[in-house]
């Protein structure tokens, strides 16, 4: 068949090596990409931990954490410690571990391969199904720069709360403490929940998995070394768990700040303090006595009412600098993932033309025609939508990263198949259970009708990438036609366009 062959004896698959593209000396014009220079790692011989090298390393987890503090992230901190105050610190704690682990998965792919994994879905999915994960990815990527355009617009409208805003409200460290590490949520009802699970869904985004497994393609590593390779990975991973545990820190800020500032406050309490100080915005607020509910823009404005403008101002300038800051991941997401779903050959300048606009153009558009109280309402939208195309990353990436015939010795064992198994689904359960509350709240017949048909097409193509994904982790007993299959590795050592 078309997906198997014998080549003298020896037995390869379309899994079993990654064929490289036509040279660039075939083409017309020379093809350049974002990695024609690559950083060196120095030599350090019989060194089991050098610090040059984890310098040389040091970068693409930093950029890729950059995502974890975007403004769909912040939104998610504020809620959780107005809503829930501590209790939900250690979800946080386990998102971001999780995210971790995930990002590991990606980044061992992009070392191992040498592509990254829009690359890698390009030449081991057919095409149709391709080009389904090239749309939802993209939407994933629209929803993103949405979250970020939304915050540089609210940041200009106030014209932001870390270490200074902690400084102020000096949070009840045991109380923190206990949040992070006891996994419990006393007395929380549905609203603390649906917190929980929007807390997984901000933290885990599925653009960033492509985006860190192109990024580590920007080190000067020889494949062929196994040695090199396995020493890439252990730094690029200590990288990464010090990038995220960074950002892990400034949420911890975010959310600890509105947690003992405003947990449990009610409305006519934020409107009193508001009318004293004489804020122009205690209109935003209901004249009863329910909880407080905050968002990106309200939050701001609390801030204000309760620390004065200088709080304010201070919000205001972190939503923007979070917001330019998660545009740079989005910008090369887009790259990356259009250029390698759809193999691209056109100049640099082309190419970010294109990508930049089916992002930007949809985001614009809204942020012209909407005003800042339906933007900040738009971002609980966006987390759905984002939510959603979860699945589209981490199926695959699991699925190649298991498989022997793409990693050689570096596939993930059974204990990693397991884990990361249990953990995507559970991730894909959790984002389920955030977009089905999110539906059942529309209350529109018309609404529901369109959104059951969307999920029978959405529900298949998850079932068609978690079958192929299924084989891959060793289901053998569902290996019928599946163009995955496991057989001993046999790479193809030419360098491709993509390390030329």
């Amino acid at each position: 068949s078309d997906d198997s062959r014998q080549d003298n004896g020896v037995q390869s698959s379309r899994y079993s090596a990654i064929s490289p593209p036509a040279s660039p000396e075939d083409q017309e014009e020379p093809f350049s990409t974002y990695f024609e220079e690559r950083v060196p790692i120095p030599e350090s011989p019989n060194q089991i931990f050098s610090f040059r090298k984890l310098w040389a390393f040091t970068g693409p987890g930093f950029l890729m954490s950059i995502a974890y503090l975007d403004p769909g992230n912040i939104e998610s901190d504020l809620q959780s410690g107005a809503i829930a105050g501590f209790k939900l610190l250690w979800v946080l704690l386990v998102a971001t571990i999780i995210g971790l682990l995930l990002q590991r998965l990606a980044a061992r792919l992009g070392v191992v391969t040498g592509m990254h994994l829009a690359e890698v879905c390009n030449r081991q999915y057919r095409p149709v199904p391709r080009i389904i994960l090239w749309l939802m990815i993209e939407l994933a990527i629209i929803g993103s720069d949405m979250q970020e355009v939304i915050g540089c617009a609210i940041a200009f409208n106030l014209l932001s709360v870390g270490r200074s805003g902690y400084v102020l409200v000096k949070p009840d460290q045991g109380e923190l403490l206990k949040g992070m590490f006891l996994p419990y949520c006393a007395d929380c009802g549905p609203m603390q929940l649906e917190q929980a699970v929007g807390i997984v869904g901000a933290v885990i985004m599925p653009h960033n998995i492509y985006l860190h497994s192109a990024l580590v393609k920007s080190r000067d590593v020889d494949r062929k070394d196994k040695k090199a390779v396995k020493e890439a990975n252990k730094y690029y991973f200590i990288e990464s768990s010090i990038a995220l545990f960074v950002s892990f820190l400034i949420n911890v800020f975010v959310v600890a700040v509105f947690a003992q500032a405003f947990y449990n406050k009610t409305n006519m309490e934020v409107v009193s303090t508001c009318n004293a100080t004489g804020s122009p915005h205690s209109n935003l607020f209901p004249l009863n006595n329910h909880t407080l509910e905050v968002d990106i823009y309200k939050g701001g404005v609390v801030l204000g009412c309760f620390f004065g403008p200088a709080a304010l101002y201070i919000w205001a300038l972190g939503i923007l600098a979070a917001g330019q800051s998660s545009t740079m991941t989005g910008t090369y997401s887009g790259q990356f993932v259009m250029e390698g779903f759809l193999n691209l050959k056109w100049s640099r300048f082309a190419r970010v033309l294109l990508t930049r606009s089916i992002a930007i153009v949809p985001t614009l558009l809204v942020a012209i025609f909407q005003d800042v109280h339906h933007l900040t309402g738009m971002n609980d939208f966006l987390n759905v939508l984002q939510s959603m195309q979860l699945p589209f990353a981490l199926i695959p990436i699991l699925t190649f990263t298991s498989l022997t015939s793409i990693m050689n010795d570096f596939a993930n064992g059974m204990v990693w198949k397991i884990l990361g198994g249990v953990l995507i689904l559970l991730v894909c359960a959790i984002n389920m259970y955030f977009v089905i509350v999110y539906v059942t709240a529309l209350k529109s017949i018309l609404l529901y009708v369109i959104a059951a048909l969307l999920s029978v097409a959405y529900l298949c193509f998850v079932i068609y990438l978690a079958w192929h994904c299924l084989v891959a982790l060793g289901v053998s007993c569902l290996d019928c036609g599946s163009r995955v299959s496991n057989p001993p590795a046999v790479f193809i050592e030419e360098r491709s366009e993509y390390d030329s």
